[in-house]
């Protein structure tokens, strides 16, 4: 027995993943969550940066899942993109935890 999953639950995950990782960055979660001296702020700047590398892998892996009809039309190929921004965003995140963990 073959079970589908709708493509519409593997682009949410990406999108609520990305919300996570934005507003830990660009909303000050990270900083809120990890900082209580003012020094700790900026080197927090050096981990924000090495995960926003996962960070545009992820979003590079979603937006060619979703921009071409050629790469919707093929599942695979959909769930593979979509299933590596996955991954890539979940990296991103935990750069951001253990960083913040080590920088405080």
């Amino acid at each position: 027995m073959i079970v589908r999953i709708s493509p519409v639950i593997p682009v949410v995950a990406n999108l609520l993943l990305a919300a996570l990782w934005g507003l830990s960055v660009f909303a000050g979660w990270g900083v809120e969550a990890f900082c209580s001296d003012p020094g700790c702020a900026d080197r927090l700047d050096g981990v924000v940066r090495l995960s926003f590398l996962f960070a545009a892998v992820a979003a590079c892996c979603a937006a060619a899942a979703l921009s071409a009809p050629v790469r919707r039309g093929d599942k695979n190929r959909f769930t593979v993109l979509m299933a590596a921004g996955a991954v890539a965003w979940v990296i991103a995140e935990g750069i951001l935890f253990a960083g913040g963990l080590i920088v405080r």
